[in-house]
């Protein structure tokens, strides 16, 4: 295995640190939420996670919002994420593959149309209680 030089470090690092920035993010106008709790997990969260993480590099957007929670409490319908658009209810999908989470970032999170065929429903479960 050939050796790393002090430039293949410099990428790596540089690579890390705007991956970093992706899911630290500021003001955002959408928020990703990729379950990841230990049923998620097992189901290829990180996959989708990666996945997302790919389609947002590309885009180059500043205000996407990528993070990750634990268990929705559906561990049958994971791999899940919520898509969330300022002054939209959010929207849990299920069911992830790589290819259905590239169709929901460019729909949804950039095109801002709900992607219906792979969405569970909308709103919060959080109650004011």
């Amino acid at each position: 295995m050939a050796k790393l030089t002090i430039d293949d470090l410099k990428k790596i690092k540089e690579k890390a640190k705007r991956r970093t920035e992706l899911r630290e993010g500021g003001d955002y106008r959408a928020k990703v939420t990729v379950h990841m709790g230990t049923c998620g997990i097992a189901a290829g969260a990180r996959k989708i996670m990666n996945a997302f993480m790919d389609e947002l590099e590309q885009s180059k957007s500043s205000d996407i919002l990528l993070t990750n929670s634990g268990c929705a409490g559906l561990c049958s319908r994971e791999p899940m994420a919520t898509v969330e658009l300022s002054g939209q209810a959010p929207i849990k999908y299920i069911d992830l593959t790589e290819q259905k989470t590239k169709e929901i970032f460019q729909k949804h999170v950039i095109g801002g149309n709900v992607v219906k065929k792979y969405a569970l429903g909308k709103g919060s479960e959080k109650t004011d209680a």
